[in-house]
């Protein structure tokens, strides 16, 4: 360590030191600066990716490019609207309708006997069986809970079995019961839902599809085939007794059933409860009419459900509407940051130079500092580019809509003509979906997928230089260190580090230096002394 003296030559060290520093210490300020720019633009860039996927997922994928967005037509029930929803597709053709039900699809179900002492889904298998079938649990010793707790389970369903990576069950005496579950739900390899009810202690398990299983071609999604083996479903069968007569199994077994609708006196039939009749979505939700033998059309007793198609414009007028003013948002944000103006003598401020300023300043001068750091930016002006070749590209067709481009200076936005898009919509719709989603089965050449394809390039790119996330609009997500200003970051973070290692050697130095030249000077002073005090 090195010994500071200062006073005895009458120069102030510290000072000279500090000087010295300041003035060695300029290029270091210049790479804060670099790097506080290069992080502001990082960020800004952020921003913008967060606005594009934005646009891209929430917009033109889930919003806009659904089917039913640019729907024009509406379906009314009336009559028993408890047993029938009915959704109006784009090629609903106004044919009234009347729909008879007399059974909805259901999914098979396979439910265990139950327990006469149930508990808590937050118990555990060992619970189970304690309760059941331990008189008096105080008796059990360690050994004993040691073994109930360490007891597996087994469990196959539909040729799915629960074990891990050594072929171990995954359940065990320690698992709870709202664990069992969860494992189950979330195999979905399994296809099946469990349930548990906590009054009768059953494991209710159901298969995810509806419909009668076929015979013939064997078990389907809607099968639930259980082995033998089975003792976790044993463990639910407390109340199983072989020598009942009413226990004939030990599982009581619901099989699945196929739904049967008459349309207007024809017979429809299906595993699910959905089907489309004359462009009209039907959801069959309970029976019209209860009689024996579903297969057969109702002559007495029915209440059908009846179902008109009326042309309705609102949806799909506020989806295109919708789309105008996000498309124009973004396409604003772009330009304000390729346009906006860079002032290069405003450089960010170093902590000594806040010092020096009031908080209003420092945020004026920030402010300056951080304009203009995507001015001109290579990737965001191809991002407009390839905007506007797409609405340039059906500009006649957008024209038909009511769709036209803005003003020269308006940055490539477009305006909206609300009564030319509703006769549109009015006499030909069928227009409007082909252009904004695709005709036929390739909804690749509609605007809104070649926009979203668009900008998945330019996400691409962003990832590459900056880090971002193609998927997220989290502001706070973690840049990708692979990329090239991580890298350019990283450079920055050697360089500083390096540079502050070698500061502190030359501010050491000085010191050393100016303590040496002080004890020279202390000691020519002493020694100047002593031959004027030998010469008087």
């Amino acid at each position: 360590m090195v010994t500071r003296v200062n006073g005895f030559s009458g120069i102030d060290v510290d000072t000279m030191v500090k000087n010295l520093m300041t003035a060695k210490r300029i290029p270091l300020d210049k790479l804060y600066q670099q790097k506080q720019t290069l992080e502001w633009t990082r960020d800004s860039y952020r921003e913008i990716n967060s606005k594009l996927v934005d646009f891209r997922n929430n917009k033109l994928v889930d919003k806009y490019g659904k089917g039913a967005a640019l729907n024009t037509q509406k379906a009314v029930v009336s009559g028993n609207t408890d047993a029938l929803k009915a959704e109006a597709g784009a090629t609903a053709n106004g044919i009234d309708m009347k729909v008879s039900i007399t059974q909805v699809a259901t999914k098979k179900t396979v439910e265990t006997r139950g327990s006469s002492n149930p508990v808590a889904s937050t118990k555990t298998l060992a619970d189970i069986k304690i309760i059941n079938t331990v008189p008096d649990p105080a008796i059990l010793t360690d050994a004993d809970k040691k073994a109930l707790n360490e007891e597996e389970y087994k469990f196959t369903i539909n040729g799915v079995s629960f074990v891990d990576s050594n072929g171990k069950s995954l359940f065990n005496g320690t698992t709870s019961i709202a664990t069992v579950v969860s494992t189950i739900n979330g195999n979905s390899k399994a296809n099946v839902t469990a349930k548990y009810d906590e009054i009768t202690g059953k494991l209710i398990i159901s298969a995810k599809d509806t419909g009668k299983i076929n015979t013939t071609t064997g078990s389907g999604k809607a099968e639930i085939v259980a082995t033998d083996d089975n003792s976790l479903l044993d463990l639910f069968n407390q109340k199983y007794n072989a020598a009942d007569p009413s226990m004939t199994t030990k599982y009581v077994t619901t099989d699945g059933q196929d739904s049967y609708a008459y349309v207007n006196g024809k017979q429809y039939t299906q595993a699910s409860n959905t089907f489309t009749v004359n462009g009209v979505q039907l959801t069959l939700q309970k029976k019209t009419v209860d009689q024996a033998d579903p297969t057969v059309a109702p002559t007495t007793g029915d209440t059908p459900v009846s179902i008109t198609t009326t042309s309705d414009t609102e949806t799909a007028m506020q989806t295109i509407k919708g789309f105008v003013e996000d498309y124009n948002t973004l396409l604003g944000l772009l330009n304000t940051k390729v346009d906006e103006a860079k002032y290069r003598d405003f450089a960010p401020l170093t902590d000594e130079q806040k010092t020096a300023m009031k908080d209003t300043d420092i945020a004026n001068w920030t402010e300056k500092a951080k304009s203009g750091l995507l001015k001109n930016d290579d990737i965001l002006r191809s991002a407009l580019n390839q905007m506007r070749s797409v609405i340039s590209g059906e500009v006649v067709k957008l024209g038909n809509l009511g769709i036209t481009m803005g003003a020269y200076n308006s940055g490539g936005k477009i305006v909206l003509d609300e009564t030319v898009l509703k006769k549109a919509l009015t006499d030909n719709p069928q227009n409007a979906i082909d252009l904004f989603q695709g005709t036929g089965s390739d909804s690749t050449n509609g605007v809104f997928d070649k926009l979203a394809d668009k900008i998945t390039v330019t996400l691409d790119s962003l990832v590459k230089r900056v880090g971002t996330s193609k998927f997220s609009t989290d502001l706070t997500v973690s840049f990708k260190e692979e990329s090239v200003m991580s890298k350019k970051l990283k450079e920055y973070n050697s360089r500083i580090s390096t540079m502050l290692t070698n500061l502190e050697n030359a501010e050491t130095r000085y010191y050393k230096q100016f303590t040496a030249m002080e004890t020279a000077m202390n000691k020519m002073q002493s020694q100047s002394s002593s031959l004027f005090s030998t010469a008087s």
